[in-house]
């Protein structure tokens, strides 16, 4: 994995990457927009965000949020290219399942994991939508920046909640509110957007990459969400790790930002 692809996602919805206008929300219009942007691009302008990584700047290998997975059911939302699965499945993970709502990209990740001796039960639908996955089943269910995709949050979390045991654990990981914000020019950081704007919005990507349509939410948003589906957090980490960032000697403005502000949030919840 190219480490510095990680930091492209990080910049849709900041005022950085091409041109965003608002729109009405309508849950079948943002399937088809998003859909067919992963389902004909992929991650060649997006870069892919996988484990042992968050987000920029954030790694599993530090955090140690899942432990050891050893025996475990997994459930991945949002599993791309399929690389994160592998990562669970290297760390003998009894059961690895996925759900994307791109029909190629399930088609990626099935070709990699076979490609990695490894099976998963790979599911497409949008997150939002029942799928036939089994409920009270999961020990672990996890997104890596994708959860932020989600027509209906608290919907998605009630979905979430209902496919875990008692007991199991939630953790999901998007691109901080704040950092949406805020745009670096001129060797400073100023406010682009308001925090509290919540509008959906379509972005046109560079170089004729097509269109994404997403929605920049709260923390509350999120923690009051997961409040009514019968989580409780147990951790969140939004700072950006000072030893990955030496390692990489990186001086972009968008490393300097990230030693201002958090660009990447993380949350570990556990049903209750």
């Amino acid at each position: 994995m190219d480490k510095n692809a990680i930091f492209k996602t990080n910049i849709i919805g900041a005022g950085e990457v091409g041109c965003a206008s608002s729109v009405d929300m309508d849950k079948n219009a943002v399937y088809n927009t998003n859909s067919f942007y992963w389902d004909t691009k992929g991650n060649d302008f997006l870069g892919a965000i996988v484990l042992p990584f968050y987000g920029a700047f954030v790694s599993e290998e530090k955090c140690q949020l899942f432990g050891n997975v050893s025996g475990k059911k997994m459930l991945e939302i949002g599993c791309g290219n399929g690389q994160s699965l592998q990562y669970h499945g290297e760390r003998k993970a009894s059961e690895l399942w996925a759900v994307d709502i791109s029909e190629k990209q399930i088609e990626k990740a099935t070709q990699h994991l076979k490609a990695c001796g490894l099976s998963a039960n790979l599911i497409v639908s949008p997150m939002e939508e029942e799928c036939g996955l089994p409920v009270n089943y999961f020990d672990f269910v996890y997104s890596i920046y994708a959860i932020g995709w989600t027509t209906d949050l608290e919907g998605t979390f009630c979905r979430i909640a209902s496919y875990l045991k008692k007991d199991g654990v939630f953790i999901f990981s998007w691109s901080h509110p704040i950092h949406k914000c805020v745009a670096a020019e001129n060797n400073m950081l100023a406010f682009k957007k308001c925090y509290f704007d919540e509008s959906w919005y379509s972005v046109s990507l560079d170089e004729g990459e097509g269109a994404l349509t997403l929605s920049d939410r709260k923390l509350s948003t999120y923690v009051n969400a997961l409040a009514k589906a019968g989580f409780v957090i147990e951790q969140m980490i939004e700072q950006s790790d000072d030893e990955i960032m030496q390692a990489r000697d990186d001086n972009s403005d968008f490393a300097k930002k990230a030693k201002m502000l958090p660009v990447t949030f993380v949350v570990k919840a556990r049903k209750l």
